[in-house]
């Protein structure tokens, strides 16, 4: 008999879906991976996670994670071989940053015609300044927390990905020369190349059904 593997549903292109997917990748867990449009969720993600966002895992026994850092923390917690949980809650402090502050400034930022009375340049400006406190992070080593890769920079690149990627000329241009090295190494690193795979889009049976 085959032994049910926990489901996840996630979008490729998804910050939150990505640091998922990379940790569920190193901890070595099995998944069966269903790629959804976030425009066209299907029925049975939507009844494991009425909110509607990705990435959601349900498990085995029916239990459903529906948070990214929580799926984090979850396949972290069952394999850790490298040791990305060694800062403990500094790393956490620290992608709390990254979620709050830093996540309003980049959503307004890149798409300020969904905000009202938004300044997208004063946005860019406030962002920055996350970011250039995290280039001084990394001085004299090459992850946010030493040597070691950690949750945090899995976490966090993806969002810092975004936004260098809305102007890569103007990021670029800034002088984080330790930064632009970090996010460098982690957009060209085998991990990150393994969780950004394309997969044909899911079909949900009760859709095909009804």
């Amino acid at each position: 008999m085959t032994r049910a593997r926990p489901i996840l549903y996630s979008f490729r292109r998804c910050p939150y879906a990505m640091r998922a997917r990379m940790a569920l990748a190193v901890s070595g867990i099995d998944i069966e991976h269903r790629e959804v449009l976030l425009r066209d969720k299907p029925p049975a993600m939507l009844h494991a996670s009425p909110k509607g966002t990705v990435p959601v895992v349900v498990l085995p026994d029916g239990h459903v994670v529906d948070e990214s850092l929580d799926i984090m923390r979850w396949a972290l917690g069952q394999n850790d071989p490298e040791d990305w949980l060694a800062p403990g809650s500094a790393a956490f402090d620290l992608i709390a940053r990254s979620d709050g502050p830093f996540k309003h400034d980049l959503d307004r930022y890149k798409y300020p015609n969904r905000y009202d009375n938004v300044d997208a340049l004063q946005h860019r400006q406030s962002g920055s300044e996350f970011l250039a406190e995290l280039d001084q992070k990394l001085m004299g080593q090459a992850q946010l927390f030493g040597s070691q890769i950690s949750v945090a920079d899995i976490a966090i690149f993806p969002f810092a990905r975004q936004f260098a990627n809305h102007d890569r000329d103007w990021f670029d241009a800034q002088d984080w020369p330790r930064l632009q090295a970090w996010l460098a190494a982690h957009l060209a690193s085998p991990l990150f190349d393994t969780i950004m795979k394309k997969y044909d889009m899911w079909v949900d049976p009760q859709r095909a059904v009804d």
